[in-house]
């Protein structure tokens, strides 16, 4: 099992950055930067690109809907270049109230706008002349949609690789089937291994069915909060107040995501009172109902055995890399807790 760290999208991202060159040395795998309406995280990659030398680094995620495929392709592209070879796109689609409220632009057709992105991007990269005629793009635009001037283009440069790894962020079940086909990799949020196969065995199944195996395995990137020690159980409560902002916040009553998720793990009717007072402006009280059991299963957090258990949980349920938030006093606690993980990882 590999492993890696998330670096949130608020706060000091040069701190952050020397925390990952830290990182790096004791054999941290991966490095992911979030994008929200917050700085974007191509800059901050191309920092920590000149920051580092061996670690993997990637977006994790950015949204379709606000990057062109073609664009998409280029910072990839760029990116892997700038850090030989060492880099991942990982893409998204957000949320309509982040792309519809932040961005200006509609948020349709997720799982269409996906698949096509993908295929542009991998035709970039191959630098074959881009010639695309989906249903939600089509390129060169038809003369009919603007100057008719437009003509295919292939990338200036020869990119380091032109099959840069693709990570899709997925939650609900056909988006999920649609990451096992096409991806190299698949990030969920707030996942429990006791019930994942419940909840997305069935499309990961269908997904791998028409996968090519030229893509190889699909690379399930997991990320949780993580705190081990003896004394640490009250951290549980530090990762409360994502999973309110998620599961009550991120969105509106039956277009969450995270509240359907919470609900088929079964913890509806917590989710639904959860959402009910984030929504009502009651933040503190929708924290404080985010119930420990949820908040244990979905992290790794406890003393250094139990994490270990937990480990051999997610790996019996397919992860591959565990992506973490450590839940830390300091920079020096944090980096404690990720030097235990790599040590607990490398036995699995």
């Amino acid at each position: 099992m590999r492993t890696g760290i998330f670096l949130s999208y608020a706060g000091g991202f040069k701190e952050a950055a020397e925390q990952v060159v830290q990182l790096e040395k004791i054999g941290v795998d991966i490095a992911l930067v979030a994008e929200a309406y917050s700085f974007d995280a191509i800059s901050q990659l191309g920092y920590l690109a000149a920051k580092t030398s061996t670690i993997e680094l990637g977006t994790g995620v950015v949204p379709i809907y606000v990057r062109t495929p073609t664009l998409l392709a280029m910072t990839a592209a760029g990116l892997d270049y700038v850090s030989d070879g060492r880099f991942r796109l990982g893409i998204g689609t957000s949320g309509p109230q982040v792309m519809e409220g932040f961005h200006g632009v509609p948020f349709d057709a997720p799982m269409g706008r996906t698949r096509e992105i993908v295929d542009i991007c991998r035709q970039v990269w191959r630098r074959e002349k881009v010639a695309y005629d989906g249903k939600h793009y089509q390129i060169p635009l038809p003369a009919d949609r603007g100057t008719g001037l437009g003509k295919s283009l292939r990338l200036i440069n020869h990119p380091v690789r032109e099959d840069i790894p693709i990570n899709i962020a997925a939650l609900g079940p056909k988006n999920v089937e649609l990451t096992a086909e096409i991806a190299n990799g698949w990030q969920p949020i707030f996942f429990y291994p006791e019930r994942s196969d419940d909840v997305w065995g069935d499309s990961l199944r269908a997904g791998y069915a028409k996968r090519d195996p030229a893509l190889g395995p699909l690379d399930i990137m997991v990320s949780a909060s993580l705190a081990i020690g003896d004394d640490v159980e009250d951290r549980l409560a530090w990762a409360k107040p994502q999973l309110a902002l998620y599961i009550g916040g991120m969105g509106a009553k039956g277009q969450n995501f995270y509240h359907k998720l919470a609900t088929r793990y079964g913890f509806g009717e917590v989710a639904d009172q959860i959402q009910d007072l984030f929504l009502a402006g009651k933040k503190e009280e929708a924290i404080a109902a985010v119930p420990d059991d949820l908040v244990r299963n979905v992290s790794l957090v406890g003393p250094r055995g139990y994490v270990k258990e937990r480990l051999a949980a997610y790996k019996e349920a397919g992860v591959t890399t565990m992506l973490v938030h450590p839940l830390a006093l300091d920079g020096a606690e944090a980096h404690r807790f990720t030097e235990e993980l790599i040590a607990l990882t490398s036995d699995l």
